[in-house]
């Protein structure tokens, strides 16, 4: 079966109602989203999104994020300090 010129029309036909799609929907991203979350499927928050225009359950969830996010990187950082310090500096002597 050769590829013909209608299954090329069709592809690019494809091709184009797929941008059109994306385009339409990244449009409207946060209205579609919200019109998603109401119906009960969880989407996620997007990092796009301004803050100002969050509800009060976003803001929380990103609240919590990002404290969690400072945590992680504080004990990271203590544990890097108190691996230093706790190093040998010097290489023990070889037992024979």
């Amino acid at each position: 079966m050769a590829i013909t010129s209608e299954h090329l029309v069709g592809a690019a036909v494809g091709v184009g109602a797929a941008a059109i799609g994306f385009y339409l929907y990244q449009k409207n991203q946060n209205r579609i989203n919200e019109f998603l979350r109401s119906h009960g499927l969880d989407i996620p928050v997007s990092d796009k999104q301004p803050i100002e225009s969050m509800n009060i359950e976003d803001l929380a969830t990103l609240k919590e994020r990002i404290e969690d996010l400072i945590a992680e990187r504080e004990l990271a950082a203590k544990q890097a300090a108190a691996e230093a310090t706790s190093a040998p500096t010097e290489p023990a002597p070889a037992q024979a």
